[in-house]
């Protein structure tokens, strides 16, 4: 198989392609992060990068097999200004539709956020533009409409994502159980536990300051899923974890929160321990809340791997 990964980031198509047990010829990795592109030669030395996307010549690549891609999602998110197609970032997907659109390889998979029916639509049109005589699920529709599956099915993370892809039979995984405490580290260095500033802050539930709710400012309870993590380039930027039980009544100085760890947020994008240890910690945080959840991935492309035996 012959795969061009467009904004391939630290390139866990390729993870998941292995963990799915298909054997790949030629990557083609269309990426400009250095930092990412770092991580990806010292897991994936045979990469073939390719740079900006922009600068892609459909032509060069039309023996490809599957092309799988998530552009900049930051215009369509919900956390977002929702600026859709008007910010420069998500306008991207339009790179990928041109690329899709010429070399039409066989299968295709798009992944991007949860976002409003009227982006979504969009998508949709677009990518089914590109495969008029694909078969949908309604005879009356031949759409290629996007399946939402979040990733705490496989992960200890809840990440819900909208995946467009004319891979047939892809179903819902079963939920493994998975929750934070399975990941968490034993032991974290001093430096990733929380600050007094933090502690003084702490208005009870599980937010830190009621009044400003956000994915940095959550204490997440070990027993369950942690939110969906982000690319910020600091471990808070995901929440905190407890490292001592709270309970009724305990003194407030007792309280003990810390970040969680690189190696920690690699478990729960299910990417390899270390995995991204080439780059500095920042750069880790912020590749990993972009990259995709890997074993999601895997789970989707066995369904081509079922369907092409």
């Amino acid at each position: 198989m012959k795969v061009l990964s467009l904004f391939d980031g630290m390139s866990c198509g390729q993870l998941a392609l292995q963990r799915a047990g298909i054997k790949v010829d030629k990557y083609y990795a269309s990426e400009t992060d250095k930092y990412a592109i770092q991580v990806t030669q010292a897991n994936f030395p045979n990469t073939i990068q390719i740079g900006d996307v922009k600068a892609i010549n459909p032509e060069d690549y039309l023996d490809i097999d599957l092309i799988i891609g998530g552009p900049p999602c930051q215009g369509f998110s919900f956390a977002g200004k929702q600026l859709a197609f008007d910010d420069p970032r998500s306008a991207l997907f339009f790179e990928f539709i041109r690329i899709l659109k010429e070399v039409k390889p066989k299968y295709f998979l798009l992944e991007n956020v949860r976002m409003k029916q009227q982006f979504q639509d969009v998508i949709t049109e677009q990518v089914s533009a590109c495969y008029p005589d694909h078969e949908g699920n309604d005879l009356f529709d031949s759409k290629i409409e996007p399946i939402l599956i979040n990733s705490a099915s496989l992960s200890a993370q809840s990440r819900q994502r909208l995946y467009w892809t004319n891979i047939p039979n892809v179903k819902q995984p079963e939920d493994l159980g998975i929750v934070l405490k399975d990941i968490l580290e034993d032991e974290v260095e001093k430096h990733y536990l929380a600050g007094k500033n933090l502690i003084e802050n702490y208005q009870g539930g599980n937010q830190l300051n009621p009044n400003y709710k956000s994915q940095a400012n959550t204490i997440h309870d070990k027993n369950k899923k942690s939110g969906a993590i982000c690319a910020g380039t600091h471990g808070y930027a995901n929440g905190y974890v407890e490292t001592k039980p709270i309970k009724v009544g305990m003194n407030i100085e007792n309280l003990s929160w810390r970040k969680l760890t690189p190696l920690e947020v690699e478990r729960l994008q299910t990417v390899p321990d270390n995995y991204t240890n080439h780059v500095s910690n920042t750069q880790r945080y912020k590749m990993l809340g972009n990259s995709f959840t890997v074993e999601v991935i895997a789970h989707i492309l066995n369904s081509m791997k079922l369907y092409c035996q």
